[in-house]
């Protein structure tokens, strides 16, 4: 039946109502007929949805589905305004990178923890003090661009891209920001750390949250093959040289040295390993510089990705059975997480490490000078030379410049 027979019909049906308005309200019904009949481009849900799925499809088809962690990318050209957020994989690179990688810039990579921030005012305090500090004698060179990576949790990641976009409004060098959402890296680490946990972490047993305190023990198995060089830093810093100086000791590296790191300058080392000493009296484990083996800390470290992962040695001392053995060896049990690590398996193997200058990690915590070794404590805290980053660990104040 044509539609103008229906039409014809149906009024002749509606002629015995005298209602003017009815009848109005039956015609605007019927033009919506002949619409959803008639209309050049029919919709419906179904065809709606299929688009959706195809355009989820398009972008999906841009991730590693094995890894679905979201980070956010900040991006910053000298002279430029424009901030721009991006999605992007663990282990992977965005487009954007991807993109500016092909225009030749050198990336200088730095990793920092930023997790529970945001309850926490004193860590931004000194989450200023470091990002004001890093930009003010920040000093980069045409086509390159310093990579900061922030390891953190949603709400200090929202907290973060705030502050950052304050703290870095006068960077006169090329940034990008990335944030590291931290429960997808514990996952990824847990497996590989969950061992050692036991013996260097605070609480009794390996406890799932503590892997992230590894993160830097085994992060050539967590970052992608194309990054070999990443500097990882702690929050309670203030630097007083540009930042780029540091990336340069990378260059000093001796053959077989995986890791930059600066010597403890507390006599933490000299309590933790006091039953080793105790049977060893000849030892030079936890004894003070220049002759003798004070520790680590992991304030400021320079981490060759590349030569972790190509190091024999240092993957098989990451087996759990190697680390059970130098722990029984030495008789150690810390709470530093990858600090106390570090400084077990460079008992053992000093060339696996390069020594960084003290002024490139000057610690300034004084605990243990007044808990029981004030008598030798000088002796591990001195620091000559110049200072380019302080540390003010155990919350002691930085000195203004």
């Amino acid at each position: 039946m044509g539609f103008l027979r229906l039409v014809a019909r149906i009024m002749g049906r509606i002629s015995t109502f005298r209602s003017y308005q009815f009848v109005l309200l039956l015609a605007a019904a019927l033009a919506v007929v002949a619409f959803y009949y008639f209309g050049s481009e029919r919709q419906n849900f179904s065809s709606t949805t299929k688009r959706i799925k195809q355009t989820q499809a398009t972008h999906n088809g841009n991730r590693n589905d094995a890894d679905l962690t979201v980070d956010t990318r900040l991006s910053h050209q000298a002279g430029l305004e424009e901030r721009r957020e991006e999605v992007r994989d663990v282990g992977g690179e965005s487009e954007g990178s991807k993109k500016s990688g092909d225009s030749g810039d050198q990336r200088y990579h730095a990793l920092m923890m930023f997790t529970k921030v945001d309850k926490s005012r004193s860590l931004q305090d000194k989450f200023r003090v470091a990002m004001l500090s890093m930009v003010k004698y920040g000093d980069f060179v045409e086509g390159e661009i310093l990579v900061l990576h922030f390891v953190s949790d949603q709400a200090s990641k929202e907290l973060g891209e705030r502050m950052l976009k304050e703290f870095l409004l006068d960077a006169t060098f090329k940034y990008e920001v990335f944030f590291h959402d931290v429960a997808a890296l514990t996952q990824k680490l847990f497996p590989i750390v969950e061992a050692m946990q036991k013996h260097f972490s605070a609480g009794s047993g390996a406890y799932y949250s503590d892997a992230i305190f590894f993160l830097s023990v085994a992060m050539h198995h967590i970052m992608p093959e194309s990054l070999t060089r990443i500097v990882q830093l702690d929050l309670d810093l203030k630097y007083r040289t540009n930042i780029r100086d540091l990336f340069q000791e990378f260059d000093q590296f001796p053959p077989g040295a995986v890791i930059g790191i600066t010597r403890e300058m507390q006599p933490v080392y000299r309590h933790t390993f006091w039953q080793y000493r105790k049977e060893n009296p000849q030892t030079r484990v936890g004894d003070p510089p220049p002759d003798g083996l004070p520790g680590f800390n992991s304030g400021v470290m320079l981490l060759d990705l590349g030569a972790m992962r190509d190091s024999a040695l240092y993957n098989q001392l990451l087996e759990p059975s190697n680390v059970a053995k130098l722990a029984d060896q030495y008789r150690f049990r810390g709470h530093l997480g990858d600090q106390d690590f570090f400084t077990m398996i460079g008992m053992e193997h000093p060339e696996l490490f390069y020594s960084l200058a003290c002024g490139w990690n000057r610690q300034l915590c004084t605990w243990w000078r007044d808990h029981g070794y004030g008598d030798v404590f000088q002796m591990y805290y001195r620091c000559h030379g110049l200072v380019y980053i302080y540390h003010g660990n155990c919350n002691s104040p930085i000195p203004d410049d």
